[in-house]
């Protein structure tokens, strides 16, 4: 898809990130333990990190710098997870409201804030555009929304609002590609707040 400039670099790389996120789907439907679960995502880890010092996969790197790292982040975030919520600490669902936010609402954001991007925000030596940010906002609400009607049978309005607005902070201002991090962490941990705490 690069190569034949169907997609920019980062419209290719925005394009795996939605493309892998849709393994935590499949995992759910496919693994009850997180050992089972956890292999996936730790040979993404591998292959990115090789990718990343050997630049093997072009598609997959940006060239040159701190940022470059976000694609192994995105992969240790699905151990991570995979970890943690394939076990008696949570379920599968918590996961995959960290990871399916990122990969749809981070990659579309990237691909609309690219193409359409005029309002620029400078952050921590980063640049975000406030278009890409609304558009993170507006479809992490919608699949929050989406999951929690799938999970729960209702649509959570509030709570599908707080942890969109929380995913597209995380997005904005964390740098260097640590949003990778960041924002499926967080984004899980504040879904298991909501869920534990109310």
């Amino acid at each position: 898809m690069q190569k034949k400039k169907l997609l920019s670099g980062e419209g290719s790389r925005k394009m795996i990130h939605i493309l892998l996120c849709n393994w935590w789907i499949l995992a759910m439907m496919l693994f009850k333990s997180n050992i089972a679960a956890s292999i996936g995502p730790l040979s993404f880890v591998i292959i990115n990190y090789i990718s990343y010092k050997k630049k093997l996969f072009g598609a997959m790197e940006r060239g040159g710098g701190k940022e470059d790292l976000g694609t192994v982040y995105y992969a240790i975030s699905l151990l991570i997870l995979a970890l943690v919520t394939f076990s008696s600490w949570s379920t599968p669902v918590t996961g995959a409201f960290g990871i399916l936010i990122m990969g749809y609402g981070d990659g579309m954001a990237a691909v609309i804030g690219k193409r359409f991007g005029r309002k620029k925000i400078r952050i921590w030596g980063g640049e975000k555009s406030l278009e890409g940010s609304l558009t993170m906002f507006i479809i992490s609400f919608l699949t929050a929304c989406l999951l929690y009607s799938i999970f729960t049978g209702s649509g959570n309005f509030t709570k599908s609002i707080l942890i969109a607005f929380s995913a597209a902070v995380l997005e904005m201002f964390t740098p260097y590609g640590f949003d990778n991090l960041t924002v499926p962490i967080g984004t899980s941990f504040l879904y298991w707040c909501l869920t534990s705490l109310t």
